[in-house]
């Protein structure tokens, strides 16, 4: 069967550093975690963003909506963790290249950011949920964007 993955890429006027800040800062993820609601309940991501630590995705009550873990971080260059939506009845089985991963390169000052997230081929209806994922992104790499280079 074929992966499915979103992967996609944005050009950043902002050094690593801010970029890395804007991904990772929790007053930063608060801001584009948003675009994930896309009109369900509003959530943000809670982690220390190092090796093994969680990634809470929670609503405003506090309830764990998605969980995951970093499974690889480099500061201002690399960052992935799994993604698991708890409403879910079965736990696919996780691959190392699994879940979200932010790869991030600099050159003459501009960060290029580069997302890739899934594999949803191990999902019913994953083409579907990979179409939906991607339209997400359309909006969060923007607004990461945005922050990053706000903090110029």
């Amino acid at each position: 069967m074929e992966k499915l993955f979103v992967d996609e890429t944005i050009a950043i006027n902002a050094p690593l550093g801010h970029v890395w800040a804007a991904l990772t800062k929790s007053e930063n993820t608060r801001q584009w975690a948003l675009e994930f609601s896309s009109g369900g309940p509003e959530f943000h991501i809670e982690s220390t963003w190092e090796l093994g630590s969680p990634v809470l995705w929670k609503g405003q009550d506090g309830t764990v909506i998605v969980e995951g873990n970093v499974t690889a971080v480099q500061e201002n260059k690399l960052l992935r963790f799994t993604v698991f939506d708890v409403r879910s009845e079965e736990r696919p089985l996780v691959t190392e290249e699994d879940g979200i991963t932010f790869k991030l390169s600099e050159e003459n000052g501009r960060t290029t950011l580069h997302v890739l997230q899934g594999d949803f081929s191990v999902m019913t209806d994953g083409a579907k949920y990979r179409d939906a994922s991607a339209e997400i992104w359309d909006k969060v790499l923007p607004k990461v964007k945005v922050i990053a280079e706000q903090h110029q």
